[in-house]
């Protein structure tokens, strides 16, 4: 009788053992699919912070040498790990705040600075790139296509000249708000002023559609986002935004934009923060991100880091499981479309992540995730980037069919 127990016990641990070492399996071998698919196609994220932090970090101040990205630097992003997410072309967000001291458009022209620097610097493994074809041919050449984004639409100063010259400086993108409304759109983040674009609103879409500057509605009211998919002549994106079904907070994009979206043939690039893809965390990351605007309103830009350190340091938040971003990309999916997904990461523009997804070496583990889940090779890669450089081509057409009439 002991025998028999035992010898039951010794099967049933060899059960849980194979089954432990084919689920290892498992994940191994999706997770070298991953990188094997992330080798052969262009990975292309929508949003990245780098720049700020090179301007902003105590040591560098803006000094592309002192912030080497060629070593392991205290951020999120580096070569080495650009490689081993698999990053194949990137637009660096040359974010100005909207409370930026001595005019919107110096920080500006010095933000577009740093960014050309930097990708100047590193010419083995980043390629300044303004057109479609200019990633296909980074990537044939083995490097980071490295594309430039406007995080703001006060940057241009209420003139569409700033917009042209900042077009003529290799921006291909421009985010029409961030957290506070401009005098032409409304943000997101404030109680509505404009209802949507003004007229001279209108006309910044419009002459971004001129010159083949993709229309980013990342950071605007629901208003203005749907205002600028009806007048459009080209597709628009939104660089680094999620699902607010799953995750109701006011940076998401709600099903029925989702689904105007999928009419004006435009792509989500879905974000990676913690707090815009887990109601959990944002509901108690919220109040906290709340007092610290309360707190360092008109403070420098020194005093302000110190007190969101100092608050968001004291807060608690769960783990984030790697699930629920791939959660966001499948609702986005479904309300949209396979052809209108991208990814949008917005590292060194945050802290929190979920789990394996903490800096820019995470990406084949969201794509391992989502091969289990049953998405073909042909979906992950236009998910990877291919909707995105269709986007980017279709409103290169425009910009020449505008130019001619």
């Amino acid at each position: 009788m002991q025998y028999a127990v035992r010898s039951a016990f010794l099967t049933l641990t060899l059960v849980f053992a194979a089954s432990a070492c084919s689920a290892d399996a498992s994940e191994s071998e999706s997770l070298q699919h991953a990188r094997r698919l992330l080798r052969e196609t262009i990975l292309i994220d929508g949003h990245n912070d780098l720049p700020w932090v090179i301007r902003t970090h105590e040591a560098a101040r803006g000094d592309v040498k002192r912030y080497d990205i060629s070593s392991r630097v205290p951020g999120q992003t580096d070569l080495e790990r650009l490689r081993q997410g698999g990053v194949g072309a990137q637009f660096w967000s040359v974010y100005t705040p909207s409370e930026a001291p001595g005019g919107f458009a110096r920080t500006q022209l010095e933000q577009i600075d740093i960014a050309r620097r930097m990708i100047e610097r590193y010419p083995e493994a980043l390629q300044l790139a303004t057109s479609a074809a200019d990633v296909r041919d980074a990537h044939r050449n083995g490097r980071i296509a490295s594309m430039l984004g406007v995080e703001g639409g006060h940057a241009i100063e209420n003139s569409l000249g700033a917009l042209r010259a900042y077009y003529d400086l290799g921006v291909r993108y421009m985010t029409l708000t961030h957290n506070s409304h401009t005098d032409w759109a409304d943000s997101a983040a404030q109680a509505p002023k404009h209802d949507g674009l003004t007229e001279f609103g209108e006309k910044v879409v419009l002459e971004m559609n001129r010159l083949g500057m993709l229309v980013d509605l990342s950071h605007t009211s629901d208003a203005t986002a749907a205002h600028a998919m009806r007048i459009s002549k080209a597709p628009v994106i939104f660089s680094h935004s999620s699902a607010r079904a799953l995750c109701d907070v006011p940076r998401n994009v709600p099903d029925h934009l989702l689904r105007q979206l999928a009419d004006n043939g435009g792509v989500v690039m879905a974000t990676f923060v913690a707090g815009f893809v887990d109601p959990e965390v944002s509901r108690i990351q919220m109040p906290a991100i709340e007092e610290a605007k309360r707190r360092a309103e008109g403070k420098s830009a020194e005093e302000r880091s110190r007190i969101y350190a100092e608050i968001m340091d004291g807060v608690q938040i769960p783990t984030v499981s790697l699930s629920k971003v791939a959660d966001h990309i499948e609702h986005i999916r479904e309300a949209a479309g396979v052809e209108h997904i991208g990814i949008g990461a917005d590292y060194d523009g945050n802290d929190l992540w979920p789990e394996k997804l903490s800096d820019v070496s995470g990406y084949p583990y969201l794509f391992a995730e989502l091969i289990r889940r049953g998405w073909s090779d042909r979906e992950l890669q236009m998910l990877a980037g291919e909707n995105v450089l269709r986007v980017m081509a279709q409103a290169e057409d425009v910009a020449r069919k505008m130019r001619n009439e």
